[in-house]
């Protein structure tokens, strides 16, 4: 489980059919261990080596992995959020993450307001059921806040902070980012079945 505050940035150093190696800070590296888990622009994926001599680690990745998430959009040098798992002592300072991609999302609009920078993107239909004004979303695994929602679509803002520290930084319009909504929303629709 996280908390969508991200730690720390890491970059692809390369991507395979089924492997992703990247590069991230020593002090990151140096708290990873062998089959745990790390969440990967928001996806739970587990470690299956590191090296604290060159600053990398890698994680397989399966078929239905590639295909529900942005690992498919991914190239050697683009950043990404890094988080650990939350542990007994972790302040919860986001809200309950999973690591559970539900769907990748199109940026359709970045525009500046005021401080803050408001992103708008494209969703399928049948997600937003689970998306509220004010409700959490996990976007590319950032603990975010929803500004507004419509049928195939939300906004969320983005202060200085976040902008600086995440990889959203990178993102243009028309770039794809990984979407978990809710998990109370899922568990509330499944209860009234």
């Amino acid at each position: 489980m996280f908390t969508g505050i991200i730690s720390h940035l890491g970059s692809i150093s390369r991507k395979e059919t089924d492997q992703l190696i990247i590069t991230a800070p020593e002090d990151l590296i140096k708290k990873l261990s062998l089959g745990m888990s790390i969440a990967v622009d928001g996806i739970c994926l587990t470690v299956t080596s590191f090296s604290a001599k060159e600053n990398v680690f890698s994680i397989d990745y399966m078929p239905e992995t590639a295909h529900r998430t942005n690992i498919q959009h991914l190239h050697d040098g683009d950043l990404v959020n890094l988080e650990l798992p939350v542990t007994a002592e972790t302040l919860f300072a986001g809200h309950i993450v999973q690591g559970h991609v539900d769907d990748v999302a199109q940026i359709q609009e970045i525009k500046n307001d005021g401080n803050s920078r408001v992103f708008r993107f494209s969703i399928n239909p049948k997600i937003a059921k689970y998306i509220v004004e004010k409700g959490s979303i996990t976007v590319n695994g950032i603990s975010l806040t929803v500004i507004e929602v419509g049928e195939d679509f939300f906004t969320v803002g983005i202060i200085p902070h976040t902008w600086e520290v995440t990889m959203l930084h990178t993102m243009k319009v028309g770039d794809f980012v990984n979407i978990e909504v809710d998990i109370l929303a899922k568990y509330l629709e499944r209860l009234r079945v």
